[in-house]
């Protein structure tokens, strides 16, 4: 049998090895197998194994395992457990191990991996609804169109000579038809007619635009990591521009606000507080010139704390180390430097820690522990690992000492652990903790407990049926652990370090000027939350902090809510921010939502501590859901974050240090915080803009096109008879306008990237989707209708009153009067286009220009041959007379020039008289020669050369020097604005 199955998942019976296994779901973990079947150890052995697996059945939960293996050995059935430690998941990379061997329990779509291989919920931004509902009115319209005319046509047609005129007979089956159908039929002939004006190719543009969109985010060198060689990542082009419309931004704090890479700073043993001094363990206020700072022994219950710091975890050890003769220490009883692996940072900074200051974990051989203590070898039997979950916030282990006794040693969050502790120095203990979370520490409680014999028979015997249960394996579970877990003796504490992220403060600065809120979730105590969010910068030290904590009932609660939304009415001048822990938040959605809500919404910044995976999610639907609806952003790094990524309008997951589970489940992933402001301010803006023109421009373009066709039917009696040709109707959307608008919804800078990322309150400008409300898009239409009326009455006015224009005497016909208005409404749509660019390169030079003269070329060509195959020849020649008029050249430029001549005014006016903030940085970055490139995508060198031209006037602009802005996240060190 291999010993590694990819397509399935194995529990590991035949032997107990201790295997790290990097996971698609986190970075490292434990998986051991039943110690019955040690011996065998090959695959002749494996005929000799005679047993049976009982599993449930296949389930989603990657963290879930309920099954027992019922071993026969000597006539005797011996029944073990079987639990997720034993299960080795479908994907997952053997490590720390050679080989092992398996039970295939799930396969194929069966896997645990299989079945959360499910499609998220589908996102939908906030552009895509506009379009919806742009798209409704604009079927009303058409519907109008189509209603009015087919009355009108009637209404004509009540005169008997133009009911049936002497040149267009009826036939005696169309004089006998029944007039409803007749009605009906000229209905769905108009609809047909007009329905151009529905854009479907919009649709197939906005799929491109937003695909193709995508890979400037991939390929900016400013949100790439150099250190961990990452890069942006988009694992959905869906929302895009919804990153320009973000106003609700929610946070992990460990490895999202933080490094996630811990350091040991201090501990408290039997009340007395701890420092870390050139690898010796001194007590605070002591140094190593004091007469006690240089001492080499540790006393009893130092050692007895170190051991269980060294004992309570799920560290391993590379095998590379464990395998020479000396083990892990060289030939003088020194210890060699130990690589740990630890699914958690925190065990592992604390391992690391004890091996400094002389308690060594050596690793693990078989069921045995193995501690240097000082040098002195100690071997500790594991009988039980009481696995740490997120309802105890602890975890504990059972070993046999090597004399014998029967010990629990216990660590987790103090909350946890403290009230389960019935002696040691617990009230110093408690302020100690305190103090370490007011410095921004994380701490963990150290607690063990002594067996006798009697008491760890009554141990055993309620954990084997426990965990051999194949029903409600887990409330059983949680019973005997709470049943174990009591009566501890409180050993001390610990404190470590989780430092920032490098410019999280600045990032978290820059949200707040472009009217982003921050609100901060992490499952961390109070002190501690509060601490990194004053260093962070989330929470100003002038800010006024409120404070919804520790709350039981909901009266209290409910009244505390009261006195802060009066607190804050009564202080509305300054800023205010709140904390509120887990429990009172359950207590606050349960029956005071919308008071909660208020007090909420009302504060600058928010702060939730002691947060369970789905109350995050449960904070984010209730913004998202709000009245106002606001658009949502979640940012994390690990997998209790997910459920909030999922839940907001845009996930974000980090690429940290706790397994790619957020980032599998994200819509973008990025390597660092600091990248956000990038993301938003430059990607979202540029995002937003381009796809809010192009759908307006869409449906613009659509009125224009098919309003002259509508105007048509008045002078043809509204007998359907089209204006254009067919081939013309079919290349309007596909050939001859298509691509101007697609490349600049691809490359279009209206401001320069370094000004939006400098100056975040040009964000503000396009909040609340207001480049796509509803008087831009009133805006368009009306304009869409006005050209259309002047494409048309203009090319009347000047040409339909004289037919004779061609120097040979002959007139301009149907086709010809078309064919003038359509060449005047290509030139003038695509010069509209035009004057929406700001960033022009040769891309949009040859698009824009090539499209005006691809229609020449391709109208000359179409009417200059017989084509066969086509059942008329309507356009023959008829481009060409066109174009050999004078007349008709004087129209094309005159039309053109009336058409945007109201919009160039406009522009000027308005950017003069009434200018946004936009157009103000606007004309402040026009005063730099800009790049045709994306200065984000070119070489570093060839970046900092362009922006070196920025230094000589940034800083005398009025613009710039007026900026609050203290952000620079650029790589490109530069000094704008």
């Amino acid at each position: 049998m291999p010993f590694l199955f990819q397509p399935v998942e194995i529990p590991l019976p035949p032997a107990r090895w201790s295997c790290g296994i990097n996971l698609m779901t986190c970075v490292f973990q434990t998986h051991v197998a039943v110690p019955e079947t040690a011996v065998l150890q090959s695959v002749a052995n494996l005929d000799k194994l005679v047993a049976v697996i009982e599993c449930q059945q296949p389930e989603a939960d990657l963290y879930r395992f309920v099954g027992r293996i019922t071993i026969s050995q000597q006539m005797e059935e011996i029944v073990r457990p079987l639990g997720p430690e034993s299960l080795l998941l479908r994907g997952a990379r053997l490590k720390n191990t050679k080989e092992i061997f398996g039970v295939a329990v799930y396969t194929g779509m069966e896997t645990k991996m299989a079945l959360n291989y499910k499609s998220k919920s589908q996102k939908r931004s906030a552009v895509e609804k506009s379009m919806n509902s742009f798209l409704i009115i604009y079927l009303i319209i058409l519907l109008f169109e189509a209603i009015l005319s087919t009355i009108l046509k009637y209404a004509w047609q009540a005169e008997e000579k133009w009911d049936e005129p002497w040149y267009n007979g009826k036939t005696e089956h169309e004089r006998n038809s029944s007039k409803i159908l007749r009605f009906i039929s000229d209905f769905l002939a108009f609809l047909v007619l007009y329905n151009f004006i529905i854009p479907i190719s919009l649709y197939v543009t906005v799929e491109m635009q937003k695909f193709l969109g995508s890979f400037f985010i991939g390929w900016d060198l400013d949100l790439y990591h150099e250190e961990t060689n990452q890069r942006a990542q988009v694992n959905t082009s869906d929302l895009n521009e919804e990153l320009g419309q973000v106003e609700y931004v929610f946070t992990d704090k460990t490895g999202t606000l933080t490094e996630n890479e811990m350091q040991f700073r201090e501990c408290s043993i039997n009340g007395i507080k701890y420092q870390e001094v050139n690898g010796k363990l001194t007590p605070e206020g002591f140094s190593e010139d004091s007469p006690d700072g240089n001492r080499h022994r540790l006393m009893k219950e130092e050692e007895l704390f170190l051991k269980a710091v060294c004992l309570c975890h799920t560290v391993q050890i590379s095998a590379d180390q464990t395998d020479g003769a000396d083990g892990p220490w060289h030939g003088g009883g020194t210890p060699a430097t130990l690589e740990y692996y630890a699914s958690s940072p925190d065990e592992k900074a604390l391992v690391e820690a004890a091996s400094r200051v002389g308690v060594v974990f050596t690793g693990t051989t078989g069921d045995s522990m193995e501690v240097k203590s000082l040098g002195k070898p100690e071997r500790y039997k594991l009988l039980h690992v009481l696995e740490f979950d997120p309802n105890r916030r602890r975890m504990s282990v059972i070993v046999e000492s090597p004399s014998g006794e029967k010990l629990l040693f216990t660590k987790g969050a103090e909350s946890s652990i403290l009230p389960r502790s019935k002696s040691g120095e617990i009230d110093k203990t408690r302020i100690h903790v305190d103090e370490f979370a007011l410095k921004g520490l994380r701490t963990l409680c150290v607690a063990y407990r002594r067996f006798t014999p009697e008491e760890y028979q009554e141990v055993g015997k309620r954990l084997h049926e426990a965990r051999t249960a194949l029903q409600q394996r887990e409330e059983r579970l949680a019973d005997v652990f709470n049943f174990i877990e009591r009566d501890l003796e409180l050993l001390g504490a610990t404190g470590v370090e989780d430092k920032l992220q490098e410019k999280v403060q600045e990032t978290i600065e820059a949200l707040r000027l472009a009217g982003i809120k921050v609100w901060v979730l992490t499952g961390d105590k109070h002190e501690t939350a509060v601490s990194v969010s004053l260093s962070c910068g989330h929470f100003h030290r002038t800010m006024n902090i409120l404070e919804l904590v520790q709350h039981k009932s909901d009266s209290t609660c409910a009244e505390q809510l009261r006195q802060l939304a009066k607190r804050i009415k009564e202080d509305h001048v300054i800023q205010h921010g709140l904390v509120v822990d887990g429990t009172s938040l359950s207590l606050a959605l349960r029956e005071h939502e919308k008071l909660f809500m208020e007090v909420c919404k009302n504060c600058s910044a928010v702060l939730c501590c002691r947060m369970a995976p789905l109350q995050k999610a449960k904070v984010v639907r209730l913004l998202k859901t709000s009245p106002e609806k606001p658009i949502t952003l979640a940012i994390g790094d690990g997998a209790n974050d997910v459920s909030m990524i999922q839940e907001a309008h845009v996930g974000i997951g980090i690429m940290g240090k706790e397994g790619r589970q957020a980032v599998r489940n994200s819509d973008y992933a990025i390597a660092r915080f600091k990248f956000l402001s990038k993301l938003l301010f430059v990607h979202g803006h540029f995002y937003y803009i381009r796809i809010a023109t192009l759908v307006q421009y869409f449906f613009y373009k659509n009125v224009c096109f098919i309003t002259p066709q509508f105007l048509y039917q008045f002078f043809c009696l509204f007998s359907q008879q089209t204006l254009y040709d067919s081939v013309y109707l079919t290349l309007y959307n596909i050939c001859f306008t298509s691509l101007p608008v697609l490349i600049y919804s691809l490359f279009e800078q209206h401001v320069h990237p370094h000004v939006l990322q400098s100056k975040p309150v040009l964000y503000r400008d396009i909040s609340k989707n207001a480049h796509l409300g509803f008087k831009p898009f009133l805006y368009w239409t009306v304009l869409g209708f006005f050209h259309a009326f002047v494409f048309f009455y203009g090319s009347y006015l000047l040409m339909g009153e004289d037919t004779s224009l061609l120097g040979n005497g002959q007139m301009f016909g149907n086709w010809t009067f078309g064919t003038l208005v359509f060449t005047v409404m290509v030139i003038t749509v695509t010069m509209k286009m035009a004057l929406e660019t700001h960033f022009w390169t040769w891309i949009n030079h040859f698009v824009t220009w090539g499209s005006i003269v691809f229609y020449f070329i391709f109208s000359l060509f179409y009417g200059g041959i017989i084509w066969p195959f086509l059942h008329t020849q309507d356009m023959y020649f008829v481009f060409v007379q066109l174009l050999s008029s004078g007349s008709a050249w004087f129209a094309i430029i005159l039309i053109v020039v009336a058409c945007l001549f109201l919009d160039v005014v406009k522009k000027v006016l308005y950017r003069h008289l009434q200018p946004t903030s936009t157009e103000k940085a606007q004309m402040f970055s026009n005063r730099v020669a800009l790049s045709d490139e994306f200065i984000a995508l070119q070489p570093l060198s060839r970046a900092r050369s362009q922006l070196s031209k920025i230094r000589s006037w940034s800083s005398s602009d009025p613009f710039c020097a007026n900026d609050r802005s203290v952000l620079t996240l650029s790589t490109l060190d530069s000094a704008t604005c």
